[in-house]
């Protein structure tokens, strides 16, 4: 059974009781930052759950409670000896912090053991030296049999019994002179019996009589002073800790043993995890004020006074057009503002609270007999949420065709949030802005990035901005002339105009992967900016986004110093989210992008509902559906439905309703008109035209007050 990361990640954080940043990689062994607080897991491939366990658990208990200091500068003792004296101790915390775990070392020892990592089958442990047995005793002595003398002992017990890691290094210094000792006895016990082979053989009296003093089981003088003398000198390069004939220093052989088997688990065949995380965004930096954005349209103002002429030569037919719209469009909003407040005030009375006065009612008193409730009641009605919306237009190329619709249906919500009193803020995502910096010369320069470049951040280019089209900030009559502008404008993309476009408001790329990132710091803006309690979220596209790339350190072999650069994403990418503590698997198709983004949003923000508005051709609609339904009766439901009523609901996408709609249901102008002397057919059939068209604007419309109120 394969082992997921995205759990054992969660199971080293809540071991640890904080929001560790957990890496899976393609390295050999474990390690823990102290400072940025990532805890970097190799990927065993090989191991079983309860052995990823019990891993996890043991290097948890590296991240609580072994400290981050350069303990080696002043004692020097091999770290092979720290390690298994502190080995003890911290899995010893754990098992003291939580009682459970107890197990899981349990079941992962076993399993080492059945397997022999340690490396043990063949060895008489009886023979090996104390660190070695003192390795294999806390660690799998369950299932093997150890037998330790009496000085033995004792260096077990203090081991069994450190609490800080001073204690550990004491203990690990004494563990190792003892192994010290051990080692030169047996060398000089070998070259004695060498010498005697040599000589004819000497026995075993004048053996005992070539011993130093101190040496025999039980003493610890000579020893111990020559060990302490080598322990205060600095090892020159090239020498062990102690000594300088290498093959003279004890060795933990089954610390080692367990070390390489334990990189056999690893996945070393796989490519490296990538971790990318989303950049703060400087709004300052890719926010085009409401005010700037419409000075743009002085461009229209002057090139008409320049060729003496009036806007209504140039936009009569266009503004006939959009007052016409307003008229037609009031039904619908007056429709959403009664289903509004329909929808608060049943809200508002599910959460009503009805208390006792303590007066008596008077009109009651005469059931005083057969009545115990004869005191007055007052129902207190809860106070309604303060609502407000944040729209995403999106700007691109391939809406020309479908903005004037797209624009229709964005006027309906903004009219229904005038009469409702709903702050809103409407942008429009866009990389063809010209937003640039000066020098002090007044001299255009490349804007520079909307945050602090790093490795590992997602790359927002330079030219990405956020035009603030539209905002419940202006007055009516500002609102009028701005909305009166966009119509032209958006009038002009679908059809031959007779004036061009103003600077900057052109139509651009997709950037709405970027705009996805940007709600991260916009919609906490927006939110304490109008005090509101409930913000939501509307998105207003017809296509996806091109996928996005991360910045990555590069190193190039005719360069002496990295620097960093891009890199697109791939197999084995995860977006990281520290606050929220979730990753994301970003191996995915490049159109998937944005729903994985969505649900990120989703995660961070869970009292904001994400609403998408396709607009979709009728071409489109088949391919958009299937995407998202892949079995056969779901997918033929949707394309009925499609078909019936030319829109239709999604929930199973990033976005908590995702609908899509026809971009020539969108107009709101099929209303019931005739022509004189009309047939009998021609009126039925413009009469079902108008009632078909009301009929899904109000479903739609109905559903989205019911996610909004």
């Amino acid at each position: 059974m394969a082992v997921s990361h995205e759990i054992k990640s969660q199971l080293a954080k809540l071991l640890a009781t904080e929001d560790l940043v957990v890496e899976h990689r393609n390295c050999e062994t474990a390690c823990f930052n102290v400072h940025t607080r990532v805890l970097t897991l190799p990927m065993w491939k090989k191991a079983s759950s309860e052995v990823y366990d019990m891993l996890v658990g043991h290097e948890v208990g590296h991240a609580l409670y072994t400290p981050d200091n350069d303990w080696f500068r002043e004692r020097k003792i091999p770290p092979q000896f720290v390690n298994v004296v502190e080995d003890v101790r911290i899995e010893k915390m754990m098992k003291r912090r939580y009682a459970g775990i107890s197990k899981t070392f349990y079941r992962g020892y076993s399993e080492l053991s059945d397997q022999d990592f340690f490396q043990i089958a063949n060895e008489n442990l009886n023979t090996m030296n104390l660190a070695d047995k003192a390795n294999l005793y806390f660690k799998i002595g369950n299932f093997i049999e150890i037998n330790f003398d009496d000085k033995e002992n004792v260096l077990i017990k203090k081991i069994a019994e450190t609490e800080t890691f001073d204690d550990v290094l004491d203990v690990a210094e004494e563990l190792y002179n003892f192994c010290k000792q051990q080692q030169e006895m047996m060398t000089k016990t070998d070259n004695l019996q060498m010498q005697g082979g040599q000589e004819g053989g000497e026995d075993e009296s004048e053996i005992e009589q070539s011993h130093e003093p101190g040496l025999e089981q039980g003493t610890n003088n000579a020893p111990q002073q020559e060990s302490e003398d080598f322990g205060s000198v600095e090892p020159e390069e090239g020498e062990s800790y102690g000594g300088t004939d290498n093959s003279d220093e004890p060795e933990v052989s089954t610390m080692s043993n367990l070390e390489e088997a334990l990189k056999e688990l690893t996945r070393n065949d796989t490519v490296e995890n990538k971790y990318v995380e989303i950049p703060k965004i400087d709004l300052n930096k890719i926010i085009v004020k409401n005010a700037e954005v419409h000075s743009r349209f002085n461009e229209w103002t002057e090139w008409i006074d320049n060729n003496d002429l009036s806007e209504s030569d140039i936009f009569g037919y266009v503004d006939e057009d959009y007052f016409k719209f307003k008229r037609s469009a009031q039904k619908e909003v007056n429709y959403l503002v009664k289903e509004f407040e329909c929808r608060k005030a049943a809200d508002s009375y599910a959460r009503a609270n009805t208390a006792r006065t303590g007066v008596l009612d008077c009109s009651k008193l005469h059931t005083y007999k057969y009545n115990e409730d004869l005191f007055k009641k007052v129902t207190t009605l809860a106070d309604g949420k303060n609502h407000g919306l944040v729209f995403i237009l999106d700007w691109s190329g391939s809406m020309a065709d479908v903005m004037l619709d797209t624009m229709r249906q964005l006027f309906n919500l903004m009219w229904f949030c005038k009469k409702c009193s709903i702050p809103f803020e409407v942008y429009a995502f866009t990389n063809e802005y010209p937003l640039v910096n000066y020098d002090k010369n007044g001299n255009p320069q490349v804007r520079d990035l909307p945050y602090q470049k790093r490795e590992g951040l997602f790359y927002i280019a330079e030219w990405f901005s956020m035009m603030n089209i539209f905002t419940s900030k202006t007055n009516s009559k500002e609102m009028e002339r701005q909305m009166k502008n966009f119509y032209r404008l958006a009038s002009s993309f679908s059809r031959w105009g007779r004036i061009a476009c103003p600077t900057g408001l052109g139509l651009s790329g997709t950037p709405l992967n970027e705009a996805m990132l940007s709600l991260h710091q916009i919609i906490p803006q927006f939110k304490q900016q109008n005090k509101l309690q409930k913000v939501q979220c509307v998105i207003m596209t017809d296509g996806e986004a091109p996928p996005l790339k991360y910045h990555r350190e590069i190193q190039r072999h005719w360069e002496h110093e990295p620097f960093i650069g891009t890199a697109s994403l791939g197999y084995a990418s995860h977006l990281r989210d520290r606050t929220t503590g979730n990753t994301y698997s970003l191996d995915c198709e490049w159109y998937e992008l944005t729903d994985i983004l969505l649900r990120n949003l989703r995660d961070k923000f869970t009292d904001v509902n994400f609403v998408g508005i396709r607009v979709l051709e009728p071409r489109e609609a088949n391919s958009f559906i299937r995407r998202y339904c892949d079995w056969n009766s779901e997918f033929e439901k949707i394309q009925k439905i499609w078909k019936k009523e030319r829109a239709f609901s999604i929930y199973n996408s990033g976005y908590h309703t995702y609908f899509g709609l026809s971009g020539t249901a969108l107009s709101n102008t099929s209303e019931f008109d005739v022509d004189d002397g009309a047939t009998k057919a021609k009126i039925k059939s413009a009469f079902v035209k108008s009632l078909k068209s009301k009929k899904m604007n109000k479903k739609v419309l109905g559903e989205f007050i019911e996610l909004i109120a």
